[in-house]
């Protein structure tokens, strides 16, 4: 009776909102958030990742209630976690729909990161003061790609088992402690049931709590400082007498609803290839690991899902010749350098890592330096923030030849994508050593290249 006297302001969600303050959320993340008029195409592929994340979680949980992480064979001598997958595509209702719908997200997670990343660079959304959000955007790949390792050897199939066995023991080429840490991986001598229960707690466990609080501490850090635009522009230093910018308009409605067109599009493309092309010829699910896994039986090519292949193709091209050609690349990057240097502290110590990296790659076997290499080939995303000098933010007013370098940039890592799913020959072998110099010269040369050239004025508001 109380309740309908006193109004709808004293109702149930007046009750809630007291306790759960959903009012405030909904007005400053939402209808209160403003952000940039003229936002693109390219501002999609964020609200998609949320998207897919979620698609991933909801399947997961479902694929968990059946799948059994167990290497033990069964009475038909067939492992009992590969037995569990096919139990779900076959027996489960709509089994095979989870399982695909599970299996297409992890491939279409990356194709929309990796937009949402080239987005970012293309438009300087990781310049000042927005480092931090770029810094838990890339940690947030790096747990995707941790998700993506470790579910991949859940299946229990060939490519599975081998593809495992050949990422751990890269760890086994650290110099002293390689070997101790390939066996703590692994959890045993070889890849086995330990290394499978491990392996199956990081992926259902431990990384998606910690990816879920990368997204939430990435969403926090940017809703307080505000989304970037094509134009690169601070919307926030104009703003009318209430305070509210110039150049912004309201998160919601106007790109929830933009978000919805764009997330409907994702979906049909995303249903068109679970119904008709799950396996997408073989780079989203391999034929090979739709065979039991043998660990008598090795494939006669083995190469990681598409989406490791540019960093792999990094590794694969590290050969003791290679590296001497880096040596004269690096000694290339230090005489460009050298004014940037500035003092003679960091000069000597520049010439002085010279030096013994020279040393290293003459005493230190190679495959140590490919994995080297091919860490530092993801890790060099972090320090983007502070390698681009550049005094503008955006592509659209930089010079011209700089969209030659971002062009050149991309063309590099798909070639390394598609050359590292390929067999190795020594043709391909020559074209991925000099794809990899050039994606790594991209960063490291990234503080010389990215202040020269003549600029064009940047508007003072943001060009609709």
């Amino acid at each position: 009776m109380a309740l309908r006297e006193t109004g709808s302001q004293d109702g149930f969600y007046a009750w809630i909102n007291r306790r759960l303050p959903i009012s405030s959320f909904v007005k400053k993340h939402l209808t209160g958030y403003y952000a940039p008029k003229n936002f693109n195409f390219w501002y999609f592929f964020g609200s998609l990742a949320l998207i897919v994340l979620g698609i991933q979680i909801v399947t997961g949980i479902i694929l968990v209630m059946h799948y059994k992480p167990d290497a033990s064979l069964n009475f038909a001598g067939i492992p009992r976690a590969f037995a569990s997958v096919d139990y779900i595509m076959r027996e489960v209702p709509f089994g095979w729909l989870i399982r695909y719908m599970h299996s297409t997200g992890a491939s279409m997670f990356f194709v929309v990161v990796y937009c949402h990343m080239f987005r970012g660079l293309l438009y300087g959304s990781y310049r000042e003061p927005r480092e931090l959000i770029w810094v838990f955007g890339t940690l947030i790949f790096l747990c995707l790609m941790a998700e993506a390792f470790f579910g991949y050897l859940l299946p229990w199939g060939q490519m599975s088992y081998w593809g495992a066995q050949v990422i751990v023991n890269l760890f086994s080429a650290i110099p002293i402690i390689g070997e101790d840490l390939s066996l703590w991986i692994r959890g045993d001598y070889v890849i086995g049931d330990a290394t499978l229960n491990r392996f199956f707690s990081f992926h259902v466990i431990a990384i998606p709590l910690v990816l879920i609080g990368l997204v939430i501490a990435h969403l926090a850090a940017l809703h307080e400082v505000g989304s970037n635009n094509p134009d690169g522009i601070e919307i926030k230093d104009h703003k009318d007498e209430s305070g509210v910018p110039l150049d912004g308009i309201p998160f919601h409605p106007y790109y929830t609803v933009k978000d919805l067109f764009g997330a409907s599009v994702f979906m049909v493309i995303f249903f068109l290839v679970v119904f008709f092309v799950p396996e997408m010829g073989g780079y989203f699910l391999e034929a090979n690991n739709f065979i039991p896994a043998n660990p008598m039986s090795t494939p006669t090519h083995i190469a990681p899902v598409w989406y490791f292949t540019p960093f792999y193709s990094i590794l694969r091209a590290t050969t003791t010749d290679f590296l001497y050609r880096l040596a004269v690349t690096f000694l290339l990057y230090i005489i460009l350098s050298w004014r940037l240097l500035g003092s003679l502290v960091a000069r000597s110590s520049v010439v002085l890592m010279w030096v013994a990296m020279v040393i290293g790659f003459r005493y230190v076997d190679a495959k140590f330096w490919g994995v080297l290499l091919m860490g530092v080939s993801v890790l060099i995303l972090f320090f983007l923030p502070w390698l681009d000098c550049s005094p503008v933010r955006s592509i659209r007013y930089r010079p011209y030849w700089h969209m030659v370098i971002y062009f050149l940039f991309v063309i590099s890592f798909f070639a390394l994508g598609i050359l590292g799913i390929q067999p190795p020959t020594p043709a391909s072998q020559l074209v991925s050593q000099m794809l990899s110099l050039g994606y790594l010269s991209f960063f490291f040369l990234m503080p010389w290249w990215s202040r020269k050239g003549r600029f064009r004025a940047v508007p003072v508001r943001v060009v609709d």
